[in-house]
């Protein structure tokens, strides 16, 4: 598995795939935080980084597809996924390569956004004026949200050959299970309970009570379990394969 994952982050690095996606993500983030006025940080009349936590789920939902539709829709185009499989490697030792590569680079874009807390703890009045209970909880779900999307983008990429194709199947089911429950619960057949529990099945509703600061069991449960959900479909759908 560690092979796997260094000869990932190294295909990353080595190429400007790497560079290209921390850039962009880094660039359109700051622009939308910085400089257009509808929401930029210095328009705010307090200090807060809720901007950063609204958007980059959005940015995530196109970037996260992005880097994960290559790692085995390439390798089934090119036909070098045989050679990986006469490695003395399992099945889910090679999806787990693929995935923390790809986790990886997504955490890497992630750090340098550490400056904006230190600019805006700066500018607070007083100074550090900030929530920082609640940024830490945000981030963190934040990796989680990285990390069940990277397992939907390894997913959609071993569906297919053709990496748009696997692009377009990532983005819909991100997008899907980020905001589709939410949008469901509001429809007038769930009533009572029922629209909390449609609710519940969803990303968002999870990322958001991890962002309030409270890091509750059954949110990391519902991440966990969501990952390890497409993970498993990723090993069936490798193994169905060779069947």
């Amino acid at each position: 598995m560690i092979g796997i994952f260094l000869k990932e982050i190294n295909t990353f690095f080595s190429s400007l795939i790497g560079y290209i996606v921390i850039g962009v993500f880094l660039v359109f983030l700051g622009l939308m935080m910085w400089v257009f006025p509808d929401s930029s940080l210095l328009e705010y009349k307090f200090a807060t980084l809720d901007q950063l936590f609204s958007l980059a789920p959005i940015i995530f939902m196109f970037l996260i597809p992005a880097i994960t539709m290559r790692t085995f829709a390439e390798e089934n185009q090119s036909g070098t996924i045989e050679l990986l499989a006469t490695r003395p490697l399992r099945d889910m030792e090679i999806i787990l390569g693929k995935y923390f590569a790809s986790l990886a680079l997504v955490v890497f874009a992630l750090i340098p956004t550490l400056i904006y807390y230190y600019t805006v703890h700066q500018l607070g009045a007083p100074k550090g004026n900030l929530d920082s209970g609640a940024i830490m909880g945000s981030y963190i779900g934040l990796v989680f949200l990285s990390a069940a999307f990277v397992s939907i983008g390894i997913f959609a990429s071993a569906l297919t050959d053709n990496q748009i194709v696997s692009f377009l199947l990532a983005v819909f089911i991100c997008f899907f299970f980020f905001w589709a429950f939410n949008f469901l619960s509001k429809l007038p057949i769930f009533f009572g309970k029922t629209d909390d529990i449609v609710q519940m099945i969803g990303i968002d509703y999870h990322y958001n009570s991890i962002s309030r600061g409270i890091i509750d069991s059954r949110d990391i449960i519902y991440f966990i379990s969501l990952i390890i959900l497409f993970l498993l479909g990723t090993l069936t759908v490798m193994e169905r394969r060779k069947w």
